[in-house]
């Protein structure tokens, strides 16, 4: 894929472009009444940022926090914070007081742009200055009101390009530093750049082919890579409207919000779209034309039920925050640039974005391995991290001549296609044999008969003194015995290494879940020794 030029690729120009092209038409919108032209939407970004660098920035503070859901307003303190040159910091609001102050402190935040609802219900200090945007509001005075204005609907835009700094910037420059999810230890600062997601909205956009007439219905939190990327800078800078929701999990909110603004396209977790299912009424999703799931497994039950009850069927993607965040995706028949190809395949995450090159490793020789054969996934492209905040020997780790070590073990088919088969932290290494929890995960979740409202089992590994490791199972409560259970794994055709001892089963009240659905795996494996010890000896 060609380079965009400099001028696309810096997402502040994009957008005033956008904005411009949008000027009378409603372009950002949410629950909460808010509904904003294209002209409004720059010219409150343009007052704020105004403000934001009279009354709260310091010529030297560098990266700017955010502490919002999906709103209207969250969008305006993206918008604002980044056209006054600063680095967007969207913290994750489901975290504990301990891991938000230490994304806090790594990326030397001063100031917090949030609300006095937000942290109100968050109820802990945060170590930085709260700036409350409904104060900052009562400061804005006329001659704000009238250089906003002047700014948006009138000056040139070369003029404002240049008055606002944004023809010295370029596409390697730092546009936001998102931290990961958590879900394998301690959140580590993502550094984006301008060409990182810059390249990841024209790759996406090539294939979901985005017009004047789609809406895209933004739940995802803007602190997760696929929310701000897909459902923030892709509404801003296309011709796509985008309408938000503060809470992905407000199932009947969402609904209504889909129906009332005719929704054409819905991005979320599995884990969400359970939630729509069981409580959404299909009028609520009448205008849907894309579903694009990712984040973990979509089943194809859930597929299913979706397209039964809604009439459009989900198609799955695959990302990661260090890639800005997708890399593959399938492609929904409605939306095909050529409808003879195979366009989207059930069972893989689809092929990858133009521009976006991947391959399997074997993980014990290092060498690339062919088609249909397992390994490691690595990505490469313009859509790679330019590494961890303050972390280079973590960087290092996962970054080799500008591929990018996923963690997900993979394989590529005979058209391309990528299918996840598990992902290398859950793993475990039993008699030399790699035994994926993921599988004997959802053989269990089968057996059980759990259906798709909730996760009802999770399989993590803790130290065995006899065999180095061995395999736990923690589930909610369930109808059948361990024995009966590990009885119905092998008639299901599993290895015996594979089927964990009918004592390793142990009731928990829930499974540990992140706040963008994935399971909490470092959660999961705390809960895991504590109900079964740091060492164990397995039965004979």
């Amino acid at each position: 894929m060609p380079d965009r030029t400099t001028q696309s690729m810096i997402l502040p120009r994009a957008l005033l472009r956008a904005c411009r092209q949008a000027l009378r038409r409603s372009k950002v919108a949410d629950t909460s009444g808010q509904d904003m032209t294209g002209g409004a939407l720059l010219m409150r970004s343009l007052i704020l940022r105004r403000l934001l660098l009279r009354e709260v920035l310091a010529p030297d503070e560098k990266n700017v926090g955010l502490l919002l859901p999906p709103s209207a307003g969250g969008v305006l303190a993206n918008t604002a914070v980044t056209l006054a040159g600063r680095v967007t910091v969207n913290l994750n609001y489901t975290v504990s007081a301990e891991v938000m102050r230490s994304c806090i402190k790594q990326a030397g935040i001063r100031h917090v742009l949030t609300s006095r609802r937000v942290l109100e219900k968050l109820g802990y200090d945060l170590g930085a200055e709260p700036v409350f945007l409904e104060d900052v509001r009562e400061k804005v005075t006329l001659a704000d009101k009238l250089a906003g204005a002047c700014a948006a609907y009138v000056m040139p835009l070369g003029l404002l390009e240049r008055s606002l700094g944004l023809t010295r910037l370029t596409p390697d420059d730092l546009l936001t530093i998102i931290f990961t999810s958590g879900s394998t230890g301690e959140p580590k600062g993502v550094m984006l750049t301008y060409r990182n997601v810059g390249s990841n909205i024209e790759g996406f956009d090539q294939l979901v082919r985005l017009n004047d007439d789609d809406v895209v219905a933004g739940v995802l939190p803007f602190f997760h890579s696929f929310g701000y990327t897909a459902t923030l800078w892709t509404v801003l800078t296309l011709p796509p409207k985008g309408v938000y929701h503060y809470d992905p999990r407000d199932a009947r909110q969402v609904g209504e919000m889909c129906g009332k603004h005719r929704a054409t396209i819905l991005i979320a977790t599995p884990t969400f779209l359970r939630f729509y299912l069981r409580r959404c009424q299909p009028e609520d999703f009448s205008a849907l034309d894309v579903v694009l799931a990712g984040a973990e497994k979509v089943p194809k039950d859930l597929c299913d039920a979706f397209e039964q009850r809604f009439g459009v069927r989900p198609v799955e993607g695959y990302g990661a925050t260090e890639l800005s965040p997708v890399v593959a995706v399938n492609i929904p028949l409605s939306r095909a640039a050529d409808k003879t190809l195979v366009n989207a395949r059930e069972g893989t995450v689809g092929r990858p974005l133009p521009g976006v090159a991947a391959k399997i490793i074997d993980s014990d020789s290092g060498r690339e391995v062919g088609r249909n054969t397992p390994g490691m996934l690595w990505i490469s492209g313009p859509n790679v991290m330019s590494g961890y905040l303050g972390q280079p020997e973590r960087t290092a780790d996962v970054l080799r001549d500008g591929w990018y070590k996923t963690g997900d073990i993979a394989l590529i088919d005979d058209d391309g296609f990528i299918r996840i088969t598990g992902r290398e932290s859950r793993f475990s290494k039993l008699g030399g044999e790699m035994v994926p929890h993921l599988k004997v995960e959802e053989t269990i979740q089968k057996i059980i008969g759990a259906g798709e409202d909730e996760l009802k089992v999770a399989v993590a590994a803790v130290p065995d003194e006899r065999k180095g490791e061995r395999l736990v199972v923690l589930h909610t409560a369930i109808d059948k015995a361990p024995d009966a259970i590990c009885k119905e794994l092998a008639q299901a055709g599993l290895p015996n290494l594979w089927i964990p001892s009918p004592d390793s089963f142990c009731q928990v009240e829930e499974i540990p879940v992140l706040g963008t659905g994935k399971i909490d795996l470092k959660g999961l494996q705390t809960l895991a020794l504590e109900k079964f010890g740091k060492a164990t000896a397995s039965p004979a």
